[in-house]
């Protein structure tokens, strides 16, 4: 295993870092001078909490697992920095100075020293708690294409990071595939690990690469309260890095499974969008539905590996893992053809007008 693959699972092998309530508020009064209270947020490898000051503002505390890489830390916060002025108009959190006017700062914990930063809340409504439709997956949809180019011209030393969560890297987790217990989905798993192997690995020399959000699903977009078509505030960078670009439509695209009588609809109402503000190359549109499947693969392989290792964040790890499955029998139902043709209607219709 080279030096970024090490890195990459020692991320998702070592424990998220576990403050006290109290402590993390004593930390935010300490490093920003933003008093109040601290409640928990949900997080895979950091500690996530906000910070709810007396006249009610309130901020998001982020401390960093103790093996990701401050360079990786830097990366993040400069991606947002840069959003802020290259698109100022899309809804991201803004990073907060500490008080010595700093991006981040610093916390000693038990297992070494992680970095700690503050960012800015938004305000809105998860868009899994909301009712699914076509509007709103192609707000979704534009909004990401929006975020996309306004990360075109980003570049940053810690954006070559490895990740397990990169699609477009699902042959590395080739071992897991024996940590499945089910002989049905183990089968399953191998015939869409080869499927990415066969169809998508030779063609990524050909499609575009840049800085990608990599996480832009239905607990990571809010919507106005009052108004679920209108994007609110898009959050969690912390997948960050630079990979294919079809991989980000891919993945964001693999979450609207759910929620329509034909599973594939909701994705390609979503690509459409997207694909009306960033062209598809014709080479990304040929195996965009591929790596659809994979990600659903990369979910199932990933979350089945780590709720052995963490039972006590089993709800967070496998929140997904559920529609995955299903996901992915979905496509095995159906050939690689009509997968791609049916999640690239609403582009093909566009042509023919």
């Amino acid at each position: 295993m080279n030096d970024n693959r090490a890195l990459a699972a020692a991320a998702l092998s070592t424990a998220a870092p576990s403050l006290a309530m109290t402590e993390a508020a004593a930390l935010a009064g300490r490093l920003y001078g933003i008093h109040g209270t601290a409640t928990p947020l949900g997080g895979e490898r950091d500690q996530n909490c906000v910070i709810e000051g007396a006249d009610g503002a309130r901020h998001v505390l982020k401390i960093s697992n103790v093996s990701e890489p401050v360079a990786v830390v830097d990366f993040q916060i400069a991606a947002l920095e840069h959003i802020a002025r290259a698109a100022p108009g899309l809804p991201v959190p803004r990073v907060v100075r500490t008080l010595a006017g700093g991006t981040r700062g610093e916390v000693a914990l038990a297992g070494g020293r992680a970095c700690v930063r503050m960012l800015t809340y938004l305000d809105g409504v998860q868009i899994r708690e909301t009712p699914r439709s076509a509007p709103q997956r192609r707000a979704m949809g534009g909004t990401l294409a929006s975020l996309d180019l306004a990360l075109r011209d980003f570049a940053h030393p810690g954006a070559a990071h490895d990740l397990l969560w990169n699609v477009s890297a699902a042959h590395r987790l080739m071992a897991k595939l024996d940590g499945l217990a089910d002989p049905a989905r183990r089968a399953l798993a191998e015939a869409f690990m080869q499927r990415f192997i066969e169809y998508v690995l030779p063609r990524l020399a050909e499609v575009r690469t840049q800085v990608i959000h990599n996480d832009f699903h239905l607990y990571n977009v809010l919507v106005a309260p009052g108004d679920h078509e209108r994007i609110a505030g898009v959050i969690d960078f912390g997948d960050m890095l630079h990979a294919p670009l079809v991989g980000e439509v891919a993945t964001a695209a693999a979450f609207h499974m759910t929620g329509n009588a034909d599973p594939f609809e909701g994705p390609a109402q979503f690509i459409g969008a997207y694909h009306e503000v960033l062209p598809l190359m014709p080479v990304e549109q040929e195996i965009v539905a591929d790596l659809v499947a994979t990600r659903h693969l990369v979910t199932a392989l990933i979350s089945e590996w780590r709720v052995v290792r963490y039972p006590e964040n089993r709800a967070y790890i496998m929140r997904h893992n559920p529609a995955a499955w299903e996901a992915l029998s979905q496509f095995a139902g159906i050939s690689r053809n009509e997968a791609r043709d049916r999640l690239l209607i609403a582009i093909h219709s566009k042509g023919r007008q």
